[in-house]
């Protein structure tokens, strides 16, 4: 065996070399791996006993991807181009033996391979688009000459991870070798091309499923049709979509490769993939607590109690259920129980009815589900999260009971949005093992959870739970207890906001369009028309101060009624309302202010700004770790755009200095309700960003 350096190996096994890789934790194509690859090759192919190469990988997959914490940087040692050029040009048949995932720059290598094989537990994908980019090897290019035009659109612009079993379909992997037994296999198939003077297949080289598709631009608009809702605001699925049809209409595979090289420059430039690329990195250090280390002990969640059956109960037991994790429901009413049970089961079977379960996970979930109309049926879990209605009194009464029936260890939760944690952890004698555990709705589809740290919760029940947020497919963010914590804290500025443009002249349909056109899901108006205007309104105490109350008072609850802020049709399209419309100018007439047109850019500066403002607050106070953390709860809880990166990063595109100077005029014309952050004023003297804070 020779050693090429550090992570790259070269071994004779018999007449076949095999290069392996070994550079945790994914094999990413960092500059030392380059360097291993393009000298093993290169040794390999000088080699006269080696009839053939094989290039695989130690540890849990094949090559990853690239090293993304290179991008940007200059580059060191040989380019992946280097490496491609030598595999895909060597005089004998290169195979990549391929476990685990095979994407991004992963699988542009073993695009160059005349040969791949794979395990059955293997999965192959391009998710570039992901980090707002496209494949910069030759992917675009290699992809569709495989897989065909219409495949490699769906897994470029989606960055689906394939099965091997689909790959070996589509044509994109050779053979499947038994699992556990890949070296073995790859080195047979290697020693067969060579008995059979199998030949060196160039993928560069194969046209006949790009031929498939010349003169057919059909296929590329209806694709773009198809997507558009999808795609809307991110540069990248469209810059992939043109280079395949490079690919398809360019006379050599040259000039489809510099079509790629242009548009993957012009992507890594672009404001949208940096937000992305931060989103990424983001995410993943939302996982690091300062002062909470990575081997701080952690609580074994063998089986979890959830008080309350209502839609959020519901989502939250899914969670833990589809995890393999059983769950214990308790209500106090049985009608409300079956209820929600059944509503439980209906989820399930509408997600089977699509292909998504068999009707037997389906029953192997509900059967982990059990419920319960007594406290007392807690007394064994590792776990309780309780979901009822957002009333200190309630659940503080709920917490007395639970601290003499759970078991001395068990973490007592709460999924309050907002309430005062430290106030629920003093009715207990075990404060330090009370959290919040903030769901979104539905709990069984919203990826954030915001983890509440309170006063005197310990650092084990914050790892458990943090740990537990991952294996129920969680994106956690730890949080300190304020009104409405992190997400609603923030979201309250941009509601106030709202609603005081309406009433100086803005119509709701305004508001709405200038945030849906800044990347948002929907506006506020349109989100309270779905959620429904009568939450938390109650008819017998609305007396019209608002212009809600005067909305529910007509029946106008949202889309369930047909009307809201909107008039709706019988398939919920919504268009403007001039009932509202009445309704406003007649709140702006009896209030005596004069209404005004105001412009998009007003609307969203006075939506925007005071939500970067309070997030600047919250770091101030120390209830979030980073302005990343930030970011994170608002991509994953409350739609913000992923391609604007997050309040925070947003702030940091526009300048800490522009919040500042737009802050201080509006407080100026409008008051204290704008006063700039002292942290703000800070920053912007010192010339800081907010990811500085």
């Amino acid at each position: 065996m020779a050693e090429i350096n550090a992570v790259t190996d070269l071994t004779l096994d018999g007449d076949v070399a095999v290069i392996t890789l070994n550079s945790p934790p994914v094999n990413a194509l960092s500059a030392k791996v380059r360097e291993g690859l393009h000298e093993g090759f290169k040794q390999a192919i000088a080699n006269d006993q080696a009839k053939a190469i094989v290039l695989i990988c130690d540890g849990r997959t094949f090559i990853a991807g690239a090293d993304i914490t290179e991008f940007g940087g200059a580059m060191a040692g040989p380019s992946l181009f280097d490496v491609q050029e030598m595999m895909e040009n060597a005089p004998k048949p290169v195979i990549a033996a391929i476990h685990g995932t095979a994407l991004g720059g992963g699988l542009e290598v073993a695009l160059v391979a005349h040969y791949r094989v794979a395990v059955p537990s293997a999965r192959f994908g391009l998710p570039e688009v992901n980090l707002g980019l496209l494949p910069g090897a030759g992917g675009t290019q290699r992809l569709p000459r495989v897989a065909g035009v219409e495949k490699a659109l769906e897994m470029m612009t989606s960055g689906r991870h394939a099965p091997a079993k689909e790959a070996l379909e589509m044509g994109l992997v050779d053979e499947l070798v038994e699992e556990g037994k890949l070296r073995e296999g790859a080195v047979a198939f290697a020693r067969k091309a060579v008995a059979e003077g199998k030949p060196l297949v160039r993928v560069r080289d194969n046209n006949a499923k790009l031929e498939a598709a010349k003169g057919k631009p059909e296929i590329f608009e209806n694709f773009r049709k198809a997507n558009a809702r999808k795609f809307r605001g991110f540069k990248a699925p469209e810059a992939n979509i043109k280079c395949v049809e490079a690919a398809v209409n360019s006379a050599t595979f040259e000039e489809g490769l510099a079509v790629e090289r242009k548009l993957f420059g012009e992507l890594m430039m672009s404001p949208e993939s940096a937000a992305q690329r931060y989103s990424f990195f983001a995410e993943r250090t939302a996982q690091k607590i300062p002062d909470v280390p990575d081997d701080t002990p952690t609580i074994p969640i063998m089986k979890v109690g959830i008080i309350g059956a209502g839609t959020m109960g519901g989502g939250i037991a899914m969670n833990f259920a589809n995890a393999g994790i059983p769950v214990t429901i308790v209500e106090i009413k049985q009608e409300a129980l079956e209820r929600g049970l059944g509503t439980i089961r209906k989820n399930y079977e509408r997600t089977a009815s699509r292909g998504g379960l068999t009707m037997d996970q389906v029953d192997a979930r509900m059967n982990l589900i059990q419920g319960a109309m007594e406290l007392e049926a807690l007394g064994d879990v590792d776990l309780v999260i309780e979901a009822v209605f957002e009333r200190m009194d309630i659940k503080k009464d709920i917490f007395t009971k639970l601290d003499a029936i759970c078991k001395p260890g068990a973490i007592l939760a709460t999924n309050t949005s907002g309430l005062d944690i430290d106030e629920i952890a003093s009715v207990t004698k075990r404060p330090e093992y009370v959290i919040g555990l903030h769901f979104f709705s539905p709990a069984n589809v919203m990826r954030l959870l915001e983890i509440v740290r309170a006063d005197k919760t310990s650092k084990e029940v914050i790892a458990t739970s943090m740990k537990l947020a991952k294996q129920i497919g969680k994106v956690a963010v730890l949080v300190g207890v304020c009104p409405g914590f992190v997400g609603n804290r923030i979201l309250g500025q941009r509601q106030r906001e709202a609603q005081k443009l309406v009433l100086e002249g803005a119509m709701p349909w305004d508001v709405d369009r200038v945030l849906y056109d800044f990347g948002f899901p929907m506006g506020p108006f349109a989100m309270s028309d779905l959620a429904g205007l009568d939450i938390g309104w109650v008819k017998e105490k609305s007396k019209g101060e608002s212009i809600r109350d005067v909305l529910c008072e007509m029946d106008r609850r949202g889309q369930k009624t047909g009307a809201g802020y909107y008039d709706y049709d019988e398939n919920r399209t919504a268009k403007p309302s001039p009932v509202t419309e009445q309704i406003i100018n007649d709140f702006i007439k009896k209030s005596g202010a004069n209404p005004r047109k105001i412009d998009d850019q007003e609307i969203l500066e006075r939506c925007i700004y005071p939500m970067i403002n309070e997030g600047v607050k919250i770091l101030e106070e120390g209830k979030a770790i980073r302005a990343s953390d930030i970011d994170v709860v608002w991509q994953n809880g409350y739609g913000w755009p992923v391609y604007r990166g997050g309040p925070m990063h947003y702030g940091d595109q526009i300048g800490p200095a522009k919040v500042l100077e737009k802050m201080k005029e509006f407080q100026a014309k409008m008051g204290d309700a704008f006063k700039p952050a002292p942290l703000l004023e800070k920053a912007v003297a010192e010339g800081k960003k907010f990811a500085d804070l």
